[in-house]
């Protein structure tokens, strides 16, 4: 027998996983008592909308306890044959290391190439940058094992349902070592404490199964044959051949970006988004989302908000929002090269700092980059003279440039700056000396707006932390729609963010696995 539940709980009974457990087994008629039942929980979210904050979850109760197998199955990857066609994977973040494991699936020997270090060795060098503000620009928060995902909040929630299986890409995680929760809760993530040895455990299963991963592996040029991608050659001196190549590489890579279009090779400016970090405490966030004073309990998580607005600057409307809100978290340096500043967000998996941050950016348009002359790269270099201005401004080091949320707003310099997560420090500065005018101006009114919408969000007591420059990359490397390689170079697979695709850990990581899918095709074919 199968009880269908749909409720409506408490907090204190909704995240304490035995009263849960009690209540629905009671709600289905069965006793807690019961050996042979078993709760398929399918999806936890949270409602504020009212003044009393309700958790709706969605359950299965089974009076005798199925075949699990079948509610959360397990993903085999077999041993692979000594004679298993190679293919190239350039990059270790969560497309290049899902793509692996689609390849081990399908009998393909993934030979992964990662620029930076294991995922235990990179921290050496984030403690670097946050302390002695050294960047390593092969192994900091973007690069390395696992990506920028690794050192972030861990987010898995998408909105790209139809490509590909999001709930395959959550097992698979569990199956790596995350807690079953991120099944069934709406908002799912994982916290940058636990990703990394979850990350290594991915590693373990690629190798075990016959593939390579090669770290401090820097790809510095393409081998091309007739049109057909062929290979690779890396900073170490090695080559590297291969059925196909899979670019995975991130949208940090600019490297990547410079070479394919030294060779010609067809790259496009794409839309993107940059702005700022804005810092709460994170008790005010609670208070305003959960209509406390400050207080949430010890049930409720961190809260978190999602916010957009359309601002005008100069007869043009262009879309201000939040991205990659961290609650709970901290504010990092993210910048991949020396001379520049750059700032992201992550999050413990307890999501107990006192913090709350996220990004508050603005849309750019392909109009809007008054860099004609560099063409596909217009994008990428805004990038650069923005943080590298921020670089200069806060004072040539990993100390970002700052200001107060109200101030920022109404055009005053912050005569003092609050306690911070970021530990390279803040310097106080007048932030439109950082920002573009279409950027700072449209901020400004976005954050105006964002006061109306949550009251005590524009406030003094929240600053704002720049520059947040890498939501998402300004290059797309162009590919067929069913094929998925490149228009123009055969055997060529670019991949997930770094070309333009994907957004996230969980649509990374499926497309991923949809270009280790179209590999498979081509070479059977």
């Amino acid at each position: 027998m199968k009880k269908e539940l749909d409720v409506v709980l408490a907090p204190e009974v909704a995240y304490d996983p035995a009263l849960l457990n009690q209540e629905l087994l009671q709600l289905a008629g069965l006793t807690p008592e019961e050996p042979s039942a078993y709760i398929h929980k399918i999806k936890r979210s949270i409602d504020a909308r009212g003044r009393q904050v309700q958790v709706k979850v969605r359950a299965d109760v089974y009076a005798q306890a199925p075949d699990v197998s079948q509610l959360i199955p397990t993903h085999p990857y077999p041993e692979l044959k000594p004679d298993a066609k190679r293919v190239l994977i350039v990059g270790a973040g969560s497309a290049g290391l899902f793509a692996a494991l689609r390849c081990v699936q399908l009998g393909l020997k993934p030979v992964v190439l990662e620029r930076g270090k294991d995922v235990r060795a990179r921290r050496r060098d984030l403690a670097a940058i946050n302390k002695d503000h050294v960047v390593n620009p092969d192994s900091n928060y973007c690069f390395g094992e696992g990506g920028a995902g690794t050192y972030s909040d861990g987010k898995l929630y998408t909105r790209s349902k139809k490509r590909g299986d999001v709930q395959r890409i959550l097992q698979i995680l569990v199956q790596h070592g995350a807690t079953q929760d991120i099944l069934f809760d709406a908002h799912p993530h994982i916290g940058t404490n636990k990703l990394p040895i979850l990350i290594s455990q991915i590693r373990e299963t690629i190798l075990q199964a016959g593939g390579e991963i090669h770290f401090d592996t820097r790809v510095t040029d393409f081998i091309v044959e007739g049109k057909q991608m062929r290979g690779v050659h890396t900073a170490t001196g090695q080559t590297f051949e291969g059925e196909a190549v899979i670019l995975a590489t991130g949208h940090s890579a600019r490297d990547i970006y410079e070479l394919l279009h030294a060779k010609n090779i067809l790259i496009e400016a794409k839309p993107f988004a940059m702005g700022v970090r804005v810092e709460h405490q994170q008790s005010l966030i609670d208070g305003i989302q959960y209509h406390c004073n400050g207080d949430r309990g010890n049930y409720l998580p961190a809260a978190s908000y999602a916010l957009v607005q359309q601002v005008d600057y100069k007869g043009q409307q262009r879309g201000v929002f939040s991205f990659c809100m961290c609650p709970g978290g901290f504010i990092v340096p993210s910048a991949t090269a020396p001379g520049e500043v750059v700032v992201n967000g992550m999050s413990p998996s307890r999501r107990d700092s006192k913090f709350a941050n996220s990004g508050i950016v603005v849309a750019i348009n392909l109009e809007d980059m008054d860099l004609k002359n560099h063409g596909a790269l217009a994008g990428l270099r805004l990038q650069q003279i923005m943080e590298q201005r921020a670089c200069a401004v806060a004072g040539g080091t990993q100390v970002a440039p700052a200001q107060r949320l109200q101030d920022f707003v109404k055009g005053k310099v912050s005569s003092s700056l609050l306690e911070t997560s970021y530990q390279p420090g803040l310097a106080s500065v007048d932030m439109l000396d950082v920002l573009p005018p279409m950027i700072g101006q449209r901020l400004r009114g976005g954050f105006q707006e964002f006061g109306y919408k949550m009251r005590g969000y524009l406030t003094n007591e929240a600053q704002i932390v720049g520059v947040e420059s890498r939501t998402s990359s300004p290059v797309r490397i162009p590919r067929d729609k069913e094929t998925l390689q490149h228009p123009q170079i055969q055997n060529l697979f670019p991949c997930a963010e770094g070309a333009g695709y994907a957004g996230g850990i969980v649509s990374a990581a499926m497309d991923g696995e949809r270009c280790a899918e179209q590999v498979a095709l081509l070479i059977q074919r």
